[in-house]
This record gives C-alpha cells, structure tokens and sequence, in this order.
C-alpha cells in the first residue's frame, strides 16, 4: 500500500518554547536571511577592532613585564606590609570571580525563568564569564612565591608524599575555579552549536569551514536535535545555577572562616552572590552597549531589552544594599566592641574615601534605574556600569585592606600602600580579559542567532516554511521516522 510522504517540518522552526513577549521581539528584522548576514556581518575585522586588540595586548605586555619583575625581585615588591599581605592581589581575584561568576547565573536563571530580554544578551554575558573565570584563575598563582610550582596545589601521587593542606581557602579556589571553568565553558560551547552550524553553512574557506564541521558536532538543524538541545541546554542550566551560588560562596569562605574583624559573619555568602550578579550585570552593560553601536546592532538589542536589564540591576543593587545595612545592624547590634570600632573606622579611619566611594556606586548612583528615562539611555547606563565596576573594585578593597590593617591588637595597626607592581597587574588583567574577549567577537556570533530567530515578528518566522536551511538555502532533509515528535 501507497504511503503519504510525511511533509518535511520548517527546520528554521525549531521545536522549542517561545519565551519571546510582545516587548522583546525584533520588528526591525525582516527576514531569516537578514539575521545570517548582519549577525555573521560582525565577525568581519575592522580597524577599530585591531587598535582595541593592540592596546589589550599593551596593557596585559604590561602587567607580564611587572609579574616578570615580581618573580626576579621577589613579592616584597608588591607593597606587601603585614598583616596586609596580597592586597590588590586577593581584591583582584574576588572581583574578577565575582564578574565570571555572574554571567552563567545571569543566563542560567533567566532561561529557567523565560526572560525573553535574555536572547540577546545572554551570549555576551557566557562569554564573559569563561574569561573572567579565566583571569580570575591566574591571580593565585600570581601570588605564589614559586609560580612555576602552581600544581602543588593539585592532589597528585608524588615521590615526596605531599598533599596539599585541604584546610587552606587557596585549594579551595582551585577546585572551585576549576569545576566552574568546566561548567562555563560546556555552557557556552553547547549554546554555540546551533551558531557553529550556521557559520558551517557559509563559510568559503576550506580550513575554517572544516573546523566549523568538527565543532558543529554534524548539526542538521532536525527536530530531533532541537529537541535534544533544548533538553541538554535545560540541564545544564538547572545544574548550572546552584553550582554558581555555592561555588562563589566557597569564594566568600576565604574570609568568613578567619576571625578578622569584618569578615567573620555568615552573612558573607549571599552577600558575595548579590555582589556578583550585580556586578557581572554592569560588566554586560559596560561591554554590550559599545558593540550594539559599532556592530550596528540596534535592532536586535533593543531598548526594551536593556530597559529589562536595568530593572535586574538596579534590584541586585537594591539586595546588595540591603546587605550593606544588615552588616552595619549585626555589628551595632552584636556589642563586639572590635567590629563596632571597625565599622566605624570605615567611615572616620584612614580607609574612608574607599567607603564614601563604594556606598556612592553601589547605593546611590543605581537609584537612578528608578527612573525610565534613564534606563532607556544608552549613555547613562555605559556610564553607570562603569561606576559600578569601581564600586564593586573597591567593595573588595573595603573588605580586605581595612580589615587586615587594623585587626584586634593595636601592635599590628599598620597602612597600606600598593606599588606600581600593584596596578600594572591590575591593568594586565583587563588586558587579558579583553584580549580574550576580542578575539572571541570576530570568531563567533556574539549574539545568538538561532535564538534571535524565534523572538522575530510571527509572521516573519511564518514565511520561512519549508525546505529552508539555517543559511537560507533550500535542501532536502530526510523526513523525521514516526514517533520523533513529542
């Protein structure tokens, strides 16, 4: 018996949940086939990017020169005054971890949650994470006296029968670290994939469109494979989400198990994963606007989308806040004289302008995000990303050095005082960070195109029926078997 061919399904209609609202799609977006191009467009190097690239690698040659100089002249270089020992350093580190930290719970929980604004930011904030993770990680091994021996830190059988001690919070990051590269990195990799094949698709030059097939995985773009993803993807987000919050909370432990003042409080954990949202919050700002304006991008992240960000950080600002005044009630209402002298040399010590600067960015200047009209301006909010990328700097400061220099006996009061080491690593940091970052935009799509494919206006998604590739073409795909269709 004759048998009805089953009609082939319009593979640019993936079978996966439309999160898309009214607010958050795309009416600028004409067809499939202007997605591809002016997405893909971006991948091409301009003379803008290489300046940015070249003054990236000027300033990480400049942080490697100082690190250079740290390990033939020795650590005393780096203003170390105890007990103020590792000061920019662990500042650093934190601060970075905090922004890496962010980006996966930020796309994790708005993709379990459905924030249709998440499309088109969400790829950026991914990517920033793997990278700030990764400049996160070199921070302890540039405080080791010997680098070069950085995997001691690693359990390994060794003819000396030495083990790391597990007590010390330095192992600690270097599992945490770790584990959340791992995690961030198959996070980002199997959101590409949709992406990788589209590039696959339109790529002339043979080596680069070989290895575009190998990382693609042989992606088809099938219902069956769409629907795989979506469950992959799902997964890795719920897994994805409490791995964040205990792996910054590990973080915090460097500080809330010692009996310093100021740091011995449990409310150090949630404390550091507000702080992290809200700052890997302004660092998606502080990187997405500028490229929404050079790439030509500003219909794809619209102002609603924005707008949508805005409100999240100006609520993370809103937890942070909270915090800050639930540390200043714990130590009024304790009666530990030590941590009420503490607090209070926050305000009248030697460290107070790092206060005045830190409530001024974290506190105050959000509470601007009240306002629509200025969350609806691009200016402001690059502008404010910025002041909150130094508060949360100086968040840490406030917790490291004030604590450490003015601890319970009077005899280990002493200052603090970073050196040109000090801030020529700091500035190789971002160099590295953003080194990676730009090399990163003009390999891979920085926005997700086959994500941006479903919050298009229906009726655009409506006109792509049938036998249409990801790249535009039409094929032939073999028809789905019976019982592939949930």
């Amino acid at each position: 018996m004759a048998t009805m061919a089953k009609p082939v399904r319009a593979v640019d209609e993936p079978r996966r949940p439309n999160i898309a609202s009214a607010d958050v799609q795309l009416p600028a977006v004409k067809d499939y086939e202007q997605v591809d191009r002016e997405i893909i467009g971006t991948l091409h190097p301009t003379t803008a990017w290489f300046i940015g690239l070249g003054v990236a690698i000027f300033f990480l040659l400049i942080g490697a020169s100082a690190w250079t100089y740290q390990i033939y002249s020795g650590l005393g270089v780096a203003g170390y005054n105890p007990p103020v020992m590792w000061g920019v350093y662990i500042i650093t580190f934190v601060f970075w971890v905090g922004i890496g930290h962010a980006g996966t719970l930020i796309s994790a929980i708005l993709y379990l949650f459905r924030a249709g604004f998440r499309t088109t930011i969400y790829r950026c904030a991914e990517a920033m994470t793997v990278f700030a993770v990764m400049t996160a990680g070199l921070f302890p091994i540039l405080h080791l006296g010997r680098p070069w021996k950085f995997f001691w830190l690693i359990p390994y059988p060794n003819w000396r029968y030495l083990w790391p001690q597990f007590k010390s919070p330095l192992v600690w990051d270097v599992f945490a670290i770790l584990t959340y590269l791992t995690i961030s990195s198959t996070f980002l990799y199997v959101g590409l994939v949709p992406d990788i094949a589209v590039l696959r698709d339109r790529e002339t030059n043979p080596v680069r469109k070989r290895i575009f097939a190998v990382l693609s995985l042989g992606w088809r773009n099938s219902d069956r494979e769409w629907r795989h993803f979506a469950r992959a993807y799902l997964f890795l987000a719920a897994f994805s989400t409490p791995l964040v919050l205990s792996v910054h909370s590990v973080v915090s432990f460097d500080f809330a198990m010692a009996l310093t003042p100021g740091w011995h409080t449990t409310i150090f954990p949630p404390y550091f994963v507000a702080g992290a949202i809200f700052s890997g919050i302004g660092m998606v700002f502080t990187i997405i606007i500028p490229l929404r304006k050079w790439f030509g991008l500003r219909h794809y992240v619209t102002i609603n989308h924005l707008d949508a960000a805005a409100k999240l950080c100006l609520f993370t600002s809103l937890v942070v806040g909270c915090a800050y005044m639930t540390e200043w009630f714990v130590a009024w209402y304790s009666g530990n004289e030590v941590e009420q002298t503490f607090f209070a040399n926050r305000i009248w010590g030697q460290w107070w302008w790092s206060s005045a600067i830190l409530y001024t960015c974290n506190m105050v200047l959000p509470l601007t995000l009240f306002s629509q009209k200025l969350r609806r301006n691009t200016t402001w909010l690059f502008i404010l990303s910025i002041f909150i990328n130094i508060g949360m700097w100086f968040e840490r400061f406030v917790i490291v050095v004030p604590s450490l220099s003015h601890e319970f006996e009077p005899w280990q009061w002493t200052s603090y005082r970073p050196t040109w080491v000090d801030y020529a690593i700091l500035c190789g940091s971002f160099g590295w960070f953003s080194m990676w970052f730009l090399l990163f935009i003009k390999q891979l799509p920085v926005i997700a195109i086959s994500e941006v494919k479903e919050i298009i206006p229906p009726k655009v998604r409506h006109a792509h029926a049938h036998g249409i590739d990801m790249s535009g073409r039409h094929v032939d795909y073999e028809a789905d078997t019976p019982g592939e269709h949930e």
